[in-house]
């Protein structure tokens, strides 16, 4: 009996053998050298892998920290990098009970010479919005991939459709020649749904390209072309909400990395929330935890390993890709402390960088609360350099669709644009006619293109950052009301054998061609036009069913007489003085000289662009 004892205890006492783990992610899985953040927390994912020790040996990099979480499956490694450490690969090893249960490679690499202090865009640009999946297939064998839940399907308006990475290096020349200096594309990640993927905005891996679009490095080449020929790249980026089938889902690495425990709970959208003094706590909460809809998980930035994740993911896409700018989705929505900390991170690294925050809402002080400098009494400190003005965005519509009136028409552009005071930095906002998610201008206007081109020349003249949305130089129209698979149609000439294409011109329409012409023209003549991006703007309230405003720097200016009647009108140019009295003047557009007497002859539902001298 005592021999059956003394083997049992003995038996009892010898160490369990380590089992091998196999590591299924390392996230990121590189970073580089010189970098401001060089403290990098690693997400491990593998199967048992918390019960492990992480080692490395490498000269200048070391494992600061590693924590845990409630999910066994996760580990979170902080690797501190110094200054002088030589890029190239790293061996990770993992040990367990004295043995190396694991090792995965990691990667160092060296930073691109002038990389930190990268120029983001600013007044001076204009910027092109495409829908990736609709713009052009450049590579047809990727439309559908072996394995991935939704295949394309071009007969479905809400469907795949093609459109590709390729396909935007394909027409950087066109996107250039059209005046534009900035290239947005929706998101390209990967989103692996099982229907309505196309839009980009349920990501399911957020370091990886949608092989239906293309592969990281053609994002990256993407990057380099276009920069070749002065375009930048934006990158749209969304830290509220993920795609229900992204890889986290079966797998959270903690009980909290979602908002309401991985369970569907709608948004209630009331932003005002966030600083109305008498909000309930609780509509605050709905607003900011809620989900958009089941498809789209919302992210609890309140963890701080997914706050670090995020931010982290964000600074290796500039990195990596070469960004010049960053679109953030639903801005609001996520955490505010959170907003502010990712925020003042990027600009941590690149000082110069540009990036605008998404927030649909009419009321200026709504949007103003979340720009870089704005003082707000709910003590937020924002650091977002800038913010797509809905307020305006709204107003042009209105303003264009309205018949004139006392309180119609051009009077509510004109006493929107008189809220600029709010702003901490008007000139910084991005302003727009359209996007993907609002039913296109000509659309709104009823196919009427002379008042659409009133709303371009508003666009390319007025201050802050213009965006322009793909197609409508060649009248994509939509329908009236907002159905997005329709109104994110496809770019004509984007697919082989299409009847029309954009890019070479066969088979447009005259209109279509006039558009174009007049698009091209107007964004040709912005961009070198410095008045258009840093002179002060003086507004004439409206009257008789036109908007005068001046762009100006003391010396020079640049007359906009937005004329909506149908009819030619006589404009009184006594008023305006100040910017006319003994000056000649051009046609922006033309070069033609334009005498200015007592009165100046505008044509009907016509834009009079006159720089003068």
């Amino acid at each position: 009996m005592r021999t059956i004892l003394c083997t049992l205890a003995l038996l009892l006492g010898m160490s369990t053998p380590a089992r091998a783990i196999d590591i299924e992610r390392i996230e990121p899985t590189n970073w580089w050298v010189g970098m401001r953040h060089n403290r990098v927390e690693l997400l491990v994912h593998g199967t048992g892998i918390a019960t492990s020790t992480p080692r490395l040996s490498r000269a200048g990099v070391a494992i600061v920290d590693v924590q845990k979480t409630d999910n066994p499956n996760y580990l979170f490694v902080t690797v501190e990098i110094a200054g002088d450490a030589i890029p190239g690969g790293i061996d990770i090893e993992f040990v367990d009970a004295g043995k190396v249960v694991a090792t995965h490679p990691w990667r160092l690499d060296a930073r691109e010479p002038g990389s930190a202090r990268r120029r983001g865009f600013d007044a001076r640009d204009a910027i092109y919005l495409v829908t990736p999946d609709r713009f052009a297939n450049g590579d047809p064998s990727n439309d559908s991939v072996t394995g991935m839940l939704e295949a394309a399907n071009r007969a479905n308006p809400n469907g795949r459709h093609g459109g590709d990475i390729a396909g935007m290096r394909q027409h950087i020349d066109y996107i250039a020649g059209m005046g534009f200096t900035q290239l947005w594309p929706t998101p390209f990640l990967e989103n692996d749904q099982p229907q309505y993927s196309y839009h980009g905005y349920a990501i399911t891996d957020l370091y990886k390209t949608d092989p239906r679009m293309g592969r990281n490095e053609d994002v990256r080449a993407l990057s380099r072309e276009a920069r070749a020929k002065g375009v930048g790249l934006i990158m749209d980026i969304v830290l509220n909400h993920i795609g229900s089938k992204h890889w986290w889902m079966t797998d959270l690495p903690a009980k909290d990395w979602i908002n309401h425990g991985g369970t569907f709970a709608p948004t209630n959208h009331r932003r005002t929330t966030i600083q109305d003094p008498h909000a309930a706590p609780a509509d605050r909460e709905a607003f900011t935890d809620g989900w958009f809809v089941d498809a789209m998980p919302d992210l609890n930035q309140r963890n701080p390993h997914l706050a670090r994740y995020l931010i982290q993911n964000t600074l290796w896409w500039i990195e990596y890709a070469g960004l010049s700018g960053i679109r953030e989705d639903t801005f609001g929505y996520a955490d505010t402390q959170f907003l502010g900390d990712w925020a003042k991170a990027v600009l941590a690294e690149y000082p110069d960088f540009a990036m605008v925050g998404e927030e649909w809402s009419i009321n200026p002080v709504v949007v103003a609360h979340w720009q870089r400098g704005k003082q707000n009494t709910s003590g937020h400190v924002p650091h977002m350099p800038s913010m797509m003005d809905f307020p305006i965005h709204i107003a042009l519509r209105s303003a264009l669709a309205q018949p004139e009136g006392w309180d119609s028409g051009w009077v509510n552009l004109y006493e929107m644009l008189a809220n600029d005071f709010v702003y901490p930095d008007a000139d910084a906002l991005v302003v727009f006619a359209e996007n993907h998610d609002t039913s296109r201008l000509f659309a709104h206007l009823d196919g009427d293109l002379a008042t659409w081109k009133l709303g371009m020349a508003y666009l390319a003249t007025v201050r802050g950052t213009p965006q322009f949305y793909y197609g409508s130089e060649v009248l994509l129209r939509g329908p009236r009301e907002r159905n997005d698979g329709q109104l994110r149609a496809d770019m004509p000439g984007g697919w082989s054998g299409d009847p029309a294409d954009a890019f070479t011109g066969n088979g447009l329409s005259a209109a279509q061609r006039d558009a174009q012409a007049y698009t091209r023209a107007l964004f040709d003549w912005r961009k070198r036009t410095p008045l258009l991006h840093s002179g002060k703007l003086t507004h004439f309230a409206p009257q008789d069913g036109v908007y005068v405003y001046f762009r100006h720097d003391g010396a020079k200016s640049v007359m906009v007489a937005l004329n909506k009647n149908a009819g030619a009108t006589p404009l009184l140019l006594e008023r305006f003085d100040a910017f006319l009295r003994g000056r000649g003047a051009r046609d922006a557009l033309t070069g033609n000289a334009v005498a200015l007497g007592t009165t100046l002859a505008l044509p009907g539902k016509s834009a009079t662009l006159l720089e003068i001298e």
